[in-house]
């Protein structure tokens, strides 16, 4: 049949998922004419999962997001919950941000937000295909025979591609949520050469509120004043709902063993690996024989539904196990359920064939990011979403792509996991991934990134002066605090009662913000002077910096050693055959990640120190021979 040229953009970003808005709002951001795809308009940002943002490492994601121009931070903001900062009796390097979503109002402000984006369109419509010529990605085609031409094609597509659906031994082609699956698109891709693998994911059971009895739950409330999560927003409100905490039991246990056969996971149905860090509830009894119990917990989904998620018990046994073990938890026994729980099954590349800058190695042009590349999780898809955008704008500018180096970002130390460790498994990201974390916190997010994204033309000028002021403020305080000082006899009664030591001679502030049992707001009790009205961010940052100078200063030392090895460049042509010494595994891993770094090398599985000593003699000897 013949192909109808519909029009002509410079970038196209097939999903319209968390990854795909992010990368289409870059893109456009950045002045380029770009077309989103979404099968369907009523699912973009949709959240088929928990309806939440944030939480451990993810938290920092978004700060980062938001701190280098994207949309996840601002849009949770307008449409959470409940909010809660976690981690808080663990060092400030790990304290993690979460937000609970109204998932349909989510949806609506991104939607309304990408259709009031100059230079983007957005349509409903199924990429059945990518078209290329000589090696290079030229457009797509869609459903309905029509062409749309572009310089650079952005995958997005989630769970979608052949996705199947898996409910006790029923098992059917789906996409997330009732949608239906990608998988021309697919057998397209396999087609033009793409290494794809079937990964696994799941989701719990929605129930009605009205039939669960709260009172034998244990209530759980978010922050008494919400911390936003955009550096843009100082203040975002109260928060609106409750989410409750309840455990299963033995009786709970006891029915999902008896049905162990009747699970999709433990049939044999399911092919696709799933998520290590987020194991179906059959999973967890069969792998903790030793526990008493899990936890789960009942959220909202929104303002406007009665509709609860029960995180925590994401499942693949029949509807009818689902109801009976369900019913045994404290709190669920009339549980009337809405959508039952499922797991979903669905294809995705390789990452390991992906460039840094999320360009795929085998054709020129395209650009790959979120679940597609292997992870999990809607923060991991928004970054990626945002960092194949920047690189597709910049691809097409002829000019070098914008990487991100583990010491300056939890963004980056996701992508170089993925692009030279590869995964097996759906990627979570995690604090303990992170080298550096101490100096990758979610307070200084905009300190660390948001200048290069306004060098870029991504940031706004706006946000751009927000965060000057917001460094002029922290330094100018710090200024401050480390001139003024009090004597011993001043500061005895306020030491005294703060808990701590007294001191000996007069004392700087700043000595004093070191020391733990002292804020920042304890101080104004001792400061005579007229103190500035510094916002969240701002004293957050201060406190931090101040009370870890001594480990920042560490780190950022580990980080110069750390440089050396990320300067030492590797010529992406480079034959690792030729190389003698180099072991046979190093030689096949080298050559297909083909690393731009000794550093980068250094990482990747089955390369050893002894490999890589062998790579900076052969680089030493070159650059002698270059001299010569």
């Amino acid at each position: 049949m013949k192909h109808i040229l519909m029009g002509e953009y410079d970038v196209i970003v097939i999903g319209g998922g968390h990854a795909g808005c992010e990368a289409a709002l870059s893109a456009a951001r950045m002045g380029m004419s770009t077309l989103m795809f979404s099968m369907n308009l009523e699912a973009i940002a949709m959240m088929p999962c928990n309806p939440s943002i944030g939480g451990t490492g993810k938290g920092h994601l978004v700060r980062e997001i938001d701190a280098l121009g994207g949309e996840m931070g601002r849009n949770i903001d307008k449409s959470f919950i409940q909010v809660k900062m976690l981690n808080t009796a663990k060092g400030p390097a790990v304290h993690s941000l979460r937000a609970q979503a109204d998932k349909n109002r989510y949806h609506i402000e991104m939607k309304k937000t990408l259709e009031h984006t100059p230079n983007l369109d957005i349509r409903q419509g199924e990429v059945t295909d990518i078209l290329v010529e000589d090696g290079k990605v030229t457009g797509v085609v869609t459903r309905t025979h029509t062409v749309y031409k572009a310089k650079a094609v952005i995958l997005c597509t989630g769970t979608f591609l052949r996705g199947k659906i898996f409910i006790g031994d029923s098992a059917f082609m789906s996409g997330p949520n009732g949608l239906a699956p990608s998988v021309e698109l697919a057998e397209n891709l396999k087609a033009k050469g793409m290494n794809m693998r079937r990964f696994k994911t799941g989701t719990p059971a929605r129930c009605l509120g009205q039939s669960l009895d709260y009172s034998k739950m244990i209530e759980q409330r978010g922050d008494e004043i919400p911390v936003p999560f955009s550096f843009m927003d100082d203040e975002i409100g109260e928060n609106k709902g409750l989410c409750w905490l309840s455990y299963t039991n033995e009786e709970t246990h006891k029915v999902i063993r008896a049905n162990f056969h009747r699970s999709a996971l433990f049939g044999g149905q399911i092919e696709g690996i799933g998520p290590r860090y987020c194991p179906s509830i059959e999973d967890k009894v069969n792998r903790f024989k030793d526990k008493e119990r899990h936890q789960l917990f009942v959220e909202p989904e929104g303002l406007e539904t009665d509709e609860m998620y029960i995180q925590g018990m994401s499942s693949s046994l029949p509807e009818d196990v689902q109801r009976d073990f369900y019913k045994t938890i404290p709190g669920l026994e009339n549980l009337r359920i809405v959508r039952p729980a499922y797991a979903i099954e669905y294809d995705c590349i390789d990452p390991l064939d992906l460039k840094p800058s999320l360009e795929y190695k085998g054709l020129e042009g395209l650009f790959c990011a979120g679940q597609f590349n292997g992870s999990s999780g809607y923060e991991e898809a928004a970054c990626q979403g945002l960092m194949a955008g920047i690189n597709a704008v910049l691809k097409i500018k002829g000019e070098n792509p914008f990487i991100l180096g583990r010491d300056e970002a939890y963004i980056g130390v996701l992508i170089d996991d993925l692009v030279t460790k590869g995964t097996n498994e759906p990627y979570r990201i995690m604090t303990s991934r992170a080298e550096y974390r101490l100096l990758l916190r979610q307070d200084n997010a905009d300190q660390r990134l948001t200048e290069k994204s306004y060098k870029l033309g991504l940031a706004t000028k706006e946000r751009y002066d927000r965060y000057l002021k917001k460094k002029e403020a922290v330094e100018a305080e710090m200024e401050r605090l480390k001139n003024k000082s009090l004597g011993a006899a001043d500061l005895k009664d306020f030491l005294l009662s703060r808990g701590t030591t007294e001191v000996e001679g007069r004392t700087t502030f700043m000595e004093l913000l070191k020391r733990p049992q002292i804020s920042y707001a304890d101080l104004k009790e001792i400061d005579d002077e007229t103190r500035p009205e510094l916002s969240y961010h701002e004293i957050t940052q201060l406190e931090v910096e101040i009370k870890y100078e001594g480990y920042i200063k560490k780190q950022l030392q580990q980080i110069e050693r750390y440089k050396k090895l990320e300067e030492k460049r590797l010529d992406e042509d480079l034959d690792y055959e030729s190389i003698d010494g180099l072991r046979l595994e190093a030689r096949q891993k080298l050559s297909k990640i083909r690393p731009s770094s000794i550093g980068q090398a250094s990482r990747i599985s089955g390369v050893s120190p002894a490999d890589i000593n062998v790579l900076m003699v052969y680089l030493e000897k070159k650059r002698r021979e270059k001299s010569k």
